[in-house]
């Protein structure tokens, strides 16, 4: 009855869409061993820099998945979602820096592989 699918959405096309993001090469240097990808509105935020701060799009990222990395190293048990916080300077200078909390959902890629999403809690 149900065997044929109408529509499926693939990490691939979600990815080739700009829905989300891969950071792979960054992701490895932080200790990631699978695909990561961070969705478009996080994305964004990494990339709104003021323009008096001496932040950088790498430094940021690398900001996100270092703390993601200590956060799951920190869980006591495996979790699908985990939740944590990094500082991200969000406006002009000298505004200090504002914790923002994301969310990281482990699942199954396209080929039911392992693979980390990293969201702003409000989205799925």
């Amino acid at each position: 009855m149900y065997d044929n699918l109408i529509y499926s959405y693939t990490r691939a096309q979600a990815i080739e869409d700009g829905v989300l993001v891969e950071v792979g090469p960054i992701a490895q240097e932080a200790g990631y061993r699978v695909s990561v990808a961070l969705t478009a509105e996080l994305w964004g935020k990494l990339n709104a820099i003021p323009e008096d701060s001496a932040d950088s799009l790498e430094g940021r990222l690398w900001d996100l998945l270092f703390m993601g990395m200590l956060a799951m190293k920190r869980q006591k048990s495996p979790a699908q979602e985990l939740f944590y916080e990094f500082l991200l300077q969000l406006g002009k200078l000298p505004e200090q820096p504002r914790l923002v909390k994301v969310k990281m959902v482990a699942g199954p890629g396209d080929n039911g592989e392992l693979v980390i999403t990293i969201t702003l809690p409000h989205e799925d």
